[in-house]
């Protein structure tokens, strides 16, 4: 979202007339510099970087060691008892500065390092870029696509059911393959038929009864 802001700030604001001014806010901003005669100043990295370090201080131990965070540093022995500044950046604790009384004392040397980054600092993560809109409906494609592969198989006859969901839900609809009920209606006693082909092999129930 910064990023897009940005794009639309340079692009698109920073050139288009206020109405109030008459000028673009571009114009309006050089123009304001070149009426007092000098340029906005430019930091230079190494002062950017500066203006963005953390410090902390610490108490500088008899042995000419500090620590921070779970971490331990050798410091100068001119500096042992003193209250020292540690300059860091908050993701990089394998680096510090020591400062005291205004003035630089060098870096502190790592001895035991278990934590790299201060427990407090995020990482920003950028946010992924949204899959642009096409103006399908994917899982309404995927779900079309599914009862078509469900209708084309000739083992299952899923497209009956369907078919159904689809229909006046009123009629007796047949699924292919599927036995029909007059089959059965039609077919002989399965009792009768099995008494007539026991007497036919001379094996008839009735006289063994007797």
């Amino acid at each position: 979202m910064n990023a897009q802001f940005t794009a639309w700030v340079e692009s698109v604001y920073h050139h288009q007339v206020h109405s109030e001014t008459g000028q673009t806010p571009l114009e309006r901003w050089n123009t304001g510099w070149d009426r007092i005669g000098a340029a906005p100043a430019i930091p230079s990295g190494d002062a950017l970087t500066e203006a963005f370090l953390w410090s902390q201080v610490r108490t500088v131990t008899k042995t000419a060691t500090v620590s921070l965070h779970g971490n331990s540093y050798q410091v100068e022995a001119a500096l042992v008892g003193r209250k020292v500044e540690l300059v860091f950046s908050p993701f990089d604790l394998e680096h510090i500065q020591v400062r005291y009384d205004g003035r630089c004392y060098g870096p502190a040397l790592p001895q035991v390092i278990t934590r790299h980054a201060h427990p407090k600092a995020k990482p920003e993560t950028p946010e992924p870029e949204p899959a642009p809109s096409t103006g399908i409906a994917y899982l309404n494609l995927v779900t079309q696509a599914h009862h078509a592969g469900l209708a084309d198989d000739p083992g299952i006859g899923f497209n009956a059911l369907y078919s159904r969901l689809a229909g006046d839900g009123g009629g007796r609809e047949q699924v292919p393959g599927q036995t029909s009920i007059e089959d059965f209606i039609d077919a002989p006693d399965h009792d009768d038929a099995h008494t007539e082909h026991r007497r036919h092999h001379g094996n008839d129930p009735t006289q063994e009864q007797q």
